[in-house]
């Protein structure tokens, strides 16, 4: 797994309740981490690897959301 796929699930363990998967992604392009297309692309990569289903993380991508929050506070 990539960087950009770690800290986009990151991104989407702390989002608001109120924001959708396409806010996040734009949070993240507007850092210049990636731009728009990438990021869609990475979202559906994350999607059909089950880590995301619907706006939510599954448990698999909580999972690794967490321990990515981990290793970034190490």
């Amino acid at each position: 797994m990539d960087i950009n796929e770690k800290i986009l699930l990151l991104a989407i363990l702390k989002k608001e309740v109120d924001e959708s998967l396409n806010d996040v992604v734009l949070k993240l392009e507007n850092t210049n981490l990636f731009s728009l297309k990438e990021g869609k692309k990475l979202l559906k990569k994350l999607r059909s690897e089950e880590f995301i289903t619907d706006s939510y993380l599954t448990l698999k991508g909580e999972v690794i959301a967490k321990n990515v929050e981990q290793e970034f506070k190490i």
